[in-house]
């Protein structure tokens, strides 16, 4: 088909559907002249899902439009980024990434002799790559580097040096990989400009860079790994795809933020060409739409149910679907699925038996950490430092533990004194402006301008010095103290949230006491810390 193209005809097919693209003169040039060189790169940290279809369809459309494609492993930035693989873990996880996309483009007529697939530590690690990485370190600043990362890379109260590095390795990709243009999300805008500001000064061309728009999860926020509610797994069972489906938000005549239709428009209609709406005649019987304009503006008016939108789009998934499954029954997958995927779970008896020791084996898990109760009895200004609170709070001890923390520029004295907070009780004591502070209060953030900080709320009711507790790991035994040179706080802390709910969760495993959840007043989605 691609030797039938025009080259304004190639351009057409691999820039449809797309949010954005820089450097659309540099395409059309290429394409005058030769195939384009095009990569997509996934870091392999949580399962794929079926937003993943929205990408793939694109590659099917590069591959239509005679691109050179190559797919890669991002092993190292999975690592990079918040540890969100554990190390050890990688391995298996880049061969299930690497099985579960092939049944992917596999289930949707893609030929996989006409792609190239790549592990990121195939190269990575090379000497020539590595002191790429210093000499873009001596030139790009901490500020360009954390703005760069802010949509891609977890943010974290005190962010680690991994998380800087990942978006200038990722420019780097687009060298080693000899391509012309990177492929991602809008979300990944920062780091493509990062790529095109600081390549140049390597002595490398400044490549084009293609941007999908990022398609609402079933909650209407975005589709996320780590939001169970957000989104539909590539092995869910047909009955969980019906469930999630139940659930989503699918408001009549609302088209936006609507990841139900959002799928049709991304993945149904690039890939197919038509939708199939079945019906009862009362309402319309039967009808296929060739084009989602159609299908859009129906909705709006409320010509198609919420209901029937669920259950035609449930049937063009679950024939999406299907291949995944069944190439994933095989004893050999499951195991992968179950070595590179352990369930968090089966570990909790393991790491309550361990977790008082402090031993090299200890597992990581949330009931190592001692969070409880505490009441603000007493908050004055640090006397050496103005954006400095000093606290006094009792955590249920004979007397009440000392606490500095940051929070002048968010939150007044008078909200603090007497406040039933979080306290988390187990850190190393620090000095901090020559006060020791002997504890951490907890609270939920979101980054910006302004940045926003919110002390986490206990139910009503609560008492000084009851403990705090994740969900499903409620038996386990906090450690005396935990080790600051294995970052057991720092680890953990990555995955505590803010849910849309303005729950506080960890893993999507909700904080709480014995009298309930552990909310937060207005930071939705925001962090931990």
């Amino acid at each position: 088909m691609a030797d039938q193209l025009s080259p304004e005809e190639k351009f057409n097919l691999i820039t449809r559907n797309l949010q954005e693209v820089l450097g659309e003169e540099k395409l059309k040039q290429v394409l005058q002249e030769r195939e384009l060189k095009v990569y997509w790169g996934t870091a392999t940290t949580g399962k794929p899902h079926v937003a993943y279809f929205v990408p793939m369809s694109k590659i099917a459309d590069f591959l239509r439009a005679g691109c050179e494609v190559t797919i890669l492993f991002a092993d190292l930035h999975a690592y990079l980024d918040n540890m969100k693989a554990p190390w050890e873990l990688l391995e298996l996880r880049v061969k299930y990434y690497e099985q579960v996309i092939k049944a992917m483009l596999e289930s949707i007529g893609v030929p996989l002799e006409k792609l190239r697939f790549i592990k990121g530590t195939d190269y990575q690690l090379s000497r020539e790559y590595t002191l790429d990485v210093y000499r873009l370190s001596s030139m790009v600043t901490e500020h360009d580097a954390k703005k760069a990362g802010a949509e891609v890379v977890k943010q974290v109260e005190h962010p680690l040096l991994s998380g800087l590095l990942y978006p200038g390795l990722q420019a780097l990709d687009e060298e080693y990989l000899k391509v012309d243009a990177q492929f991602g999300g809008v979300d990944q805008r920062k780091i493509f400009t990062l790529a095109e500001k600081y390549l140049p000064s390597l002595g490398y061309a400044k490549r084009a860079h293609l941007m999908n728009p990022m398609v609402p999860g079933l909650t209407g926020t975005k589709m996320s790994s780590s939001e169970e509610d957000s989104k539909i797994d590539l092995l869910d069972s047909k009955e969980d795809v019906k469930k999630k489906l139940k659930k989503a938000f699918c408001e009549p005549g609302n088209i936006q933020n609507n990841g139900v239709l959002s799928f049709v428009k991304h993945v149904l209609f690039p890939l197919r060409g038509e939708f199939f709406i079945k019906r009862d005649p009362k309402w319309g019987g039967d009808k296929v739409y060739t084009g989602f304009e159609e299908v859009e503006k129906d909705f709006a008016e409320e010509l198609i149910h919420p209901g029937d939108l669920k259950a035609s789009v449930e049937v063009a998934l679950n024939q999406l679907l299907d291949p995944i499954r069944k190439k994933f029954q095989s004893p050999e997958l499951r195991k992968l699925t179950n070595s590179a995927y352990p369930d968090p779970s089966k570990t909790t008896g393991k790491g309550a038996k361990t977790a008082g020791g402090g031993g090299e084996d200890d597992e990581l898990v949330p009931s190592r950490l001692d969070i409880r109760v505490g009441k603000i009895i007493s908050v004055e200004k640090h006397p050496d430092a103005d954006s400095l609170f000093l606290e006094k709070i009792d955590v249920g001890e004979p007397e009440p533990r000392t606490v500095v923390s940051g929070l002048v520029a968010y939150v007044s004295q008078e909200e603090l004194q007497d406040r039933t907070v979080l306290v988390l009780c187990n850190l190393k004591p620090q000095k901090m402006r020559g006060i020791e502070s002997q504890a951490m209060l907890l609270c939920a953030s979101v980054e910006g301008e302004p940045r926003r900080v919110e002390p986490l709320d206990p139910p009503e009711g609560s008492s000084a010095g009851e403990r705090v507790f994740v969900e499903g790991y409620e038996s386990g035994k906090a450690d005396e103290r935990l080790n600051p040179k294995k970052k057991v706080w720092e680890k953990l802390q990555v995955d505590l949230k803010i849910s849309d709910e303005c729950v506080a969760q960890w893993k999507d495993r909700k904080l709480l006491t014995k009298l309930g959840q552990i909310t937060c007043k207005t930071l939705k989605g925001g962090n931990i810390s």
